[in-house]
């Protein structure tokens, strides 16, 4: 991942807001969800959340597709893998006694639901 497409992806993450929806998304999984859901389950504005969508599908971090009268959106689990691979590259300058502990905790909190 280029350094400015990290950027934009975090720049897009910086927001509680935008926060809230990815994370709900991510929880989806491949599926996705209808915007209305996705507005329902959050207490979100349409307007609002519609904003939100828009920079985190421009950001690559979200993607969606026409169902019938819905719009469904998905995170995009490629851009979120090579953003947490862009993150870790290089790690620890070399000690793997403090990257252990954070490779342990990502692989821990995969695919583990957290109640929030």
């Amino acid at each position: 991942m280029e350094m400015t497409t990290a950027v934009e992806s975090l720049s897009a993450l910086a927001h509680e807001g935008r926060l809230r929806v990815f994370r709900l998304l991510v929880q989806a999984g491949p599926g996705g969800l209808a915007a209305g859901e996705i507005a329902r389950r959050l207490g979100t504005p349409p307007n609002t959340l519609s904003a939100n969508l828009a920079l985190l599908t421009h950001a690559g971090l979200a993607q969606s597709r026409r169902d019938g009268r819905s719009i469904i959106y998905s995170a995009r689990f490629d851009r979120m893998g090579a953003l947490m691979s862009f993150l870790a590259e290089d790690c620890c300058g070399g000690a793997p006694e403090v990257c252990a502990p954070l490779a342990a905790a990502t692989a821990r909190s995969l695919c583990q639901p957290s109640g929030t």
